[in-house]
């Protein structure tokens, strides 16, 4: 069982290193606090390859992105990357990479957010790196001229509105728990890919573990938005022109939240303490999304069955991307390729979509199907009009 402390485990020794007492069971194998900080960090570096020392320029430092949310995963992510660079440092003199850590601010829109003091915290803690902070309004200023996402929702372009108060309007006028959810992560990605660009980096590190790779498996197809996978899962260039990384993606959340416990020092103090609760699906169904209720699911699976949370994100990592050209047209909102006839509105969305759009509106609001699920087009226009 993942990270799953057992009663009298003190009494076995490491099925490692044989010398010291098991502090956990890992999948059915009972390890020490150092064997078991040590299979975390490898897994993640494992995951690394492409930015050892052997494959950059002494004369050009690659830059990467990485997100940070406060959770168990982001956080663990940093600590494993500041540890592989000191370890870069200190046998090469150099190091093959460096870090932009990068926080998108959500507290002026969602009180549950984290706290803006958390990266401050990290900052004191893990100084040698680049640290950001963009609140998530001030998207529109990231978004280059003439986006059509400007053009989806007019309101978020108005000059004279302040940005907090165009974006409550947008998050306002969605119907449903599920859309401002998604609305507010898709939006939350586009502000991390184009701050990525601005700093010049040349990917992005996400802290997905396999629990959290498994969620958005499950939600993202019932949000329509499944022909997304590949690019959402999957190591590579993704469809934004940067490349897309995840580490963590063969380690647990509960493997993670365990570490964050285990290692030394701890790290929970950096750890927003909403992220590390179990998951609860609201009592009414109005306020449940797909999210939590995929949360919720993996969460219980994992902690007796992690072998079918990684045969969900192993299945999923046999999809492959098509290929994209500059040409082919986008969705405004999630920026995802839509082919049409295909992957796009038509013929694709069914009965499903009546009522959402009339025939032929795809083409004036730009949205693939996932999106039009979201923001439907009584928002689209109720914005617009604003």
């Amino acid at each position: 069982m993942p990270g799953k402390h057992v009663e009298g485990i003190a009494e076995k020794a490491c099925r490692r290193c044989k010398d010291n007492s098991a502090v956990l069971v890992v999948r059915l194998e009972p390890l020490c606090r150092d064997c078991f900080n040590r299979y975390v960090q490898t897994k993640a570096i494992k995951r690394m390859e492409t930015f050892r020392v052997r494959n950059s320029a002494p004369d050009q430092q690659r830059k990467i992105l990485l997100p940070v949310s406060f959770g168990v995963s982001s956080v663990s992510l940093l600590h494993i990357l500041d540890t592989h660079l000191k370890t870069q440092q200190a046998k090469t003199g150099r190091t093959g990479y460096s870090l932009v850590v990068f926080f998108v601010d959500t507290s002026s829109i969602d009180e549950k957010s984290p706290n803006p003091e958390l990266l401050k915290r990290l900052q004191e803690s893990y100084p040698d790196h680049t640290y950001v902070s963009v609140a998530l309004q001030d998207l529109v200023a990231h978004i280059p001229p003439g986006d059509p996402l400007l053009e989806l929702v007019p309101a978020l372009g108005l000059e004279n509105t302040p940005t907090l108060e165009r974006f409550s309007t947008l998050v306002n006028s969605l119907t449903s728990a599920t859309a401002r959810a998604d609305v507010l992560s898709t939006l939350r990605t586009r502000l991390i890919v184009e701050r990525a660009k601005l700093a010049g980096c040349e990917g992005i590190l996400w802290g997905d573990s396999t629990t959290k790779l498994a969620e958005k498996t499950l939600s993202e197809t019932a949000k329509g938005r499944g022909f997304s996978l590949p690019w959402q899962i999957l190591d590579g260039e993704s469809p934004f022109g940067i490349g897309f990384h995840y580490p963590l993606r063969d380690v647990l959340k509960k493997e993670l939240a365990s570490y964050v416990e285990l290692s030394d020092p701890s790290l929970s103090t950096f750890v927003h303490e909403g992220s590390t609760l179990a998951t609860q699906a609201s009592m009414s169904s109005k306020n449940t999304t797909i999210d939590d209720l995929m949360k919720q699911y993996f969460e219980s699976v994992e902690e007796n069955f992690p072998s079918i949370v990684a045969n969900v994100v192993r299945t999923t990592g046999k999809l492959e991307a098509s290929e994209v050209a500059q040409s082919d047209p986008r969705c405004s909102l999630c920026k995802m390729p839509v082919v049409q006839g295909r992957f796009g509105i038509h013929g694709w969305g069914g009965d499903q979509q009546d009522g959402l759009l009339p025939a032929g509106a795809d083409t004036a609001t730009g949205l693939c199907y996932g999106c039009t699920r979201s923001m439907p087009r009584s928002t689209v226009v109720s914005n617009g009009s604003s």
